[in-house]
């Protein structure tokens, strides 16, 4: 399914999380965006699909340490990994999403593997993992994914809340990191989107947040445009903030869409976060409440990135 019978010039977009990054962790996040930017990029130029891309982009995000998704994510209360993942094709509107796995490398892969092989849209834990291991993706120890820093950083949290101090995760904690996601439009016309978060530092086991639910966390239709948005996931699914962020876009254009909504997010609900959006002409729009947010687009002028710092209000 096209737009057209002519081919249009390929854009990627992906970020790599909206909070306080601190300035010692600027190169690590530029990098990793960079990197993803470049090889989903290198796909598109090639004539691959939006899916085929978004997968790749964001592949490279979960196995880079730096971000909240794959190794390296936030720990439960009780110590462990649980990876949300979700993808979605623009030009059928088909979806795939995985939720609270523990033994999957990249989830994102698993969501595709959802997207393309299932008759759902949703399959959570074991449930999940048992189908992707069916369709040849292999299962990990658990603690393969857990790194020392998630441990210390969990130790702490937990002094923090027997302390009785505030959780500072949602207001720029400058200890944090966030999820993950990209947005792309391929030759054909075609859109997609894709996120994958390891959720909230001391979460409740089987806590899902909005970044693998459709509609909020990641949306993609042909007719309106891609988005992939990180931040805090409760307001954000209880605004359906994704798809609220797509059918603005029509009217209103990717950059007033993307700046929309996240003002729609804190006025609502004090929410904070950051968003991607990218409409079928290429144009693309992102904004964020939290100091900075790391980003890349490519695009046939090549690569820009950089830790975007929010507009002082």
């Amino acid at each position: 399914m096209t737009h057209g019978p002519f081919l249009r010039s390929p854009v990627l977009l992906v970020h790599g999380g909206a909070w306080d990054i601190p300035p010692d962790q600027l190169q690590a996040h530029t990098f990793g965006v960079i990197r993803a930017a470049d090889v989903g990029y290198d796909l598109l130029s090639r004539g691959a699909s939006a899916l085929a891309a978004v997968e790749a982009a964001v592949t490279v995000l979960e196995d880079d340490e730096t971000f909240d998704a794959g190794r390296g994510s936030f720990l439960t209360a009780d110590g462990r990994v649980q990876l949300d993942a979700l993808m979605m094709d623009g030009a059928t509107l088909r979806a795939g999403a995985v939720a609270c796995v523990e033994k999957l490398k990249n989830p994102i892969q698993a969501a595709r593997l959802v997207l393309e092989r299932s008759p759902h849209v949703y399959l959570v834990g074991q449930g999940a993992e048992a189908f992707a291991q069916k369709n040849g993706m292999a299962l990990i120890d658990n603690a393969d994914l857990v790194i020392d820093r998630e441990r210390d950083r969990l130790q702490a949290a937990k002094a923090r809340a027997s302390a009785g101090i505030p959780d500072s995760t949602f207001a720029g904690d400058p200890n944090s990191h966030d999820t993950v996601g990209a947005v792309a439009l391929d030759a054909d016309g075609n859109l997609a989107a894709a996120t994958s978060t390891g959720g909230t530092l001391n979460k409740t086991p089987g806590r899902v947040g909005d970044s693998s639910v459709i509609g909020c966390g990641g949306y993609a239709d042909n007719r309106s445009a891609a988005v992939s948005l990180t931040g805090w996931g409760e307001p954000i699914m209880k605004l359906v903030l994704g798809k609220w962020a797509v059918d603005r876009v029509p009217l209103l254009g990717p950059e007033q869409a993307a700046e929309d909504a996240i003002a729609y997010l804190h006025a609502r609900l004090g929410g904070h976060g950051g968003i991607i959006l990218l409409g079928p002409d290429g144009r693309f729009g992102m904004a964020h409440n939290t100091p900075r947010m790391a980003w890349a687009v490519c695009d046939e002028d090549g690569v820009r990135t950089g830790t975007h710092v929010a507009e002082e209000s």
